[in-house]
Parts: C-alpha cells; sequence; structure tokens
C-alpha cells in the first residue's frame, strides 16, 4: 500500500492561483481526457480552511481536478471564509447547471441535507460525514476510518520521541477529529508499552481550522512545555504547527496530505487521508450513471486511502519498517484501533 500512496501523491499537482469566496474556479476537459464529456457539471463547496488549506479541501479540489482530466466534464469550486457561507454558495452551484455537488467537511452536513430537499434533482455528497439509514436517495456520504493512519503517526511518535511527551492539536471538537485524537493516542501508548515507559499526549482544541496563528501559539506552547513532536488534525490552522515546529527545531506531524514540503526538515511524517481519491472514484460512479445516493462509502487502510507517505526520511528505517507490520495487523483486524474516548478507554485496558 505504500508504493501505491506514494504514486498517488507524487501524482497531485498543487494549484497556484486559487480564488475567494463567492467566486467559481472551474477546470474543463484537457487533450488528455479518455472519453468525451457528458455535460455531467460536479462542483465543491469548501469549508472555512478555504481551497489553499494544504489539507482536505485542497485534496478535494486537487480529486476534481484529475476528474476533469479523465472524463473532460466541467469541475468547480466555491470557497466559504464562514459557515454563513456554506447555503449561498451551494444555492449558486444549484443554480449552475450542476448535476453533482459535493460539500468538503461534517460542518456541512445540515447544509447539503436542507439542499438535497430542496433540489430533488441534483445529487449531493459530503465528505466526513454519514447520515446513517437517514440518508436522502439523492445525498452520499463518505467517510473514512482516519483513526487507522492516526495510530501509524502515534505509533512513530512514541518511537521517536525523546522528551516522553507528546502533544495533539485539534481543529474542531467533533466525533471526526476524535478518531484522530484518540487512534493518534492509542498509537503512542501502543509504542509506550513496547518500550515499557510512560508517555504523555498533551492535547488541545484550537476551535478553527482556519486560524494559523493560533495553531502556532498553541504549538509554541506545547514545545515550551516538553513535547517534541505534535500531530495536528486542524486543517488550516495546523500550517501554524509546522512554522512552530520549524521555528523551535521540532517534529510536527502532518495530516491529510504529505505535508513534508512545508518544512521537509521538521515534519516527521503525516496521517494521509486521501480525500481526492474518494472524490475521484464517487463522482466517476455518478457520471457512469450508477446510483450513488441514499448511503455511504468508507475508506479506510485496506482500500488503500489512508496510511503515510512512502518516503519519511526523518523516521528511522527500523520505526517505519515496525509501523508497516502494525498496518497489516490493522487490516487483518489483529489490531482494532480505537475512534473515540469509549474505545480508547477500552483499548487501554
Amino acid at each position: 500500500m505504500k508504493k501505491v500512496i506514494a504514486v498517488v501523491m507524487s501524482a497531485v499537482v498543487i494549484m497556484g492561483t486559487m480564488v475567494g469566496c463567492g467566486n467559481s474556479k472551474s477546470a474543463g476537459s484537457t487533450g488528455e481526457e479518455k472519453k468525451a464529456a457528458t455535460n455531467y457539471n460536479v462542483a465543491m463547496v469548501t469549508d472555512t480552511g478555504g481551497v489553499s488549506d494544504q489539507s482536505f479541501n485542497q485534496s478535494s479540489w486537487e480529486g476534481l481536478q484529475e476528474l476533469s482530466k479523465k472524463t473532460g466534464e466541467k469541475v468547480s469550486y466555491l470557497e466559504s471564509k464562514q459557515e454563513t457561507d456554506y447555503v449561498t454558495n451551494l444555492d449558486k452551484l444549484a443554480d449552475s447547471e450542476n448535476k453533482l455537488i459535493w460539500g468538503i467537511g461534517f460542518a456541512m452536513s445540515d447544509a447539503i441535507l436542507n439542499a438535497a430537499k430542496t433540489n430533488k434533482d441534483i445529487n449531493y455528497a459530503i465528505v466526513d460525514n454519514s447520515y446513517g439509514d437517514k440518508t436522502p436517495d439523492n445525498v452520499t456520504g463518505v467517510t473514512f476510518r482516519a483513526e487507522e493512519p492516526s495510530f501509524i503517526v502515534g505509533y512513530i511518535a512514541g518511537r521517536t520521541t525523546k522528551t516522553n511527551r507528546v502533544g495533539f492539536i485539534g481543529g474542531i471538537k467533533s466525533p471526526v477529529i476524535d478518531q484522530f485524537q484518540y487512534g493518534y493516542q492509542a498509537g503512542v501508548l501502543y509504542a509506550a508499552k513496547e518500550l515499557g515507559r510512560t508517555i504523555n499526549v498533551d492535547v488541545q482544541y484550537a476551535e478553527s481550522f482556519s486560524d494559523a496563528s493560533k495553531g502556532k501559539a498553541i504549538a509554541n506552547k506545547m514545545f515550551s512545555a516538553g513535547c517534541d513532536i505534535v500531530f495536528h488534525a486542524a486543517g488550516g490552522t495546523g500550517v501554524g504547527l509546522i512554522d512552530a515546529a520549524k521555528e523551535a527545531g521540532k517534529f510536527a506531524i502532518g495530516v491529510d496530505r504529505d505535508q513534508a514540503y512545508l518544512a521537509p526538515d521538521n515534519v516527521l511524517t503525516s496521517a494521509l487521508k486521501l480525500v481526492n481519491i474518494a472524490v475521484e472514484k464517487v463522482s466517476e460512479q455518478a457520471i457512469s450513471g450508477k446510483k450513488i445516493g441514499g448511503t455511504t462509502y468508507t475508506y479506510g487502510l485496506k482500500e488503500g486511502a489512508v496510511g503515510i507517505p512512502a518516503e519519511n526520511k526523518n523516521v528511522k528505517k527500523e520505526v517505519y519498517d515496525a509501523a508497516m507490520k502494525l498496518e497489516d495487523k490493522i487490516k487483518d483486524g489483529s489490531i482494532v484501533v480505537p475512534s473515540d474516548e469509549k474505545t480508547y478507554n477500552e483499548f487501554n485496558k
């Protein structure tokens, strides 16, 4: 799987030009398309982190760009600067002849549901949210077992720390971010037990996915308190952590994308959640005529949609190899990674 992820990540092209809230950016057909376009327009609305968040919004847009290259279909996005933009942006895209509209992030769950009820002839999909057995016929949920890569990076942090104190910065508290937090804590715990020592995990939430300055302030506090490695699940807020790690000479652990390019000497590794692959695959199915509504797709290690980068220059080889063995145990069910406080407490017994 690690080879597959390396190939996927190396193929991603990062956008050089972004747009503000209320302005759409589109990518049409190219000479590389594999089949003629069918005018099945696909669009997305970002959460407040924006399309250039170096995280899951950006990854989602990259997935749609790849979709456009393959199919020739027109893709576009609208950015949300604040939560009140969700409804407005969804309405704009509904009026623009889009047949599939994505909401990026669990914070858009209510807005997507209401838009779907109003526009029953349009398909909607949402990243990081499931409506369970109440999912409307024109809505698709996409979720990830984010606790799995978080466990792996937690294990690596536990095997790497020299101070026996590491940290976690969350964006906004939610069941989705719980997956990252408790998966990470479980991985640290697993490493600590393996090494026969105690490793403390400091946890703090920024209550934002877009405030890099707050992320940096929290990180600086953690580093000053003795943490030498801090993992984030905070979108654009986490960019502040990486800046702080670079200035302090400590390690940060990235999220969603391989964030090593932001600070090659100070990003230990990243917990990959390849939203781009999920967005591309589900959209392709919709374009092909498959019914995708009324259900939830879930992706994890088995599906090759989460993991860590194949290249981790700051991780010792023996630690990386041990982490890969743990991936295999998660895949075959030997290790069931906790995803919330309750399952973490059971794991910790």
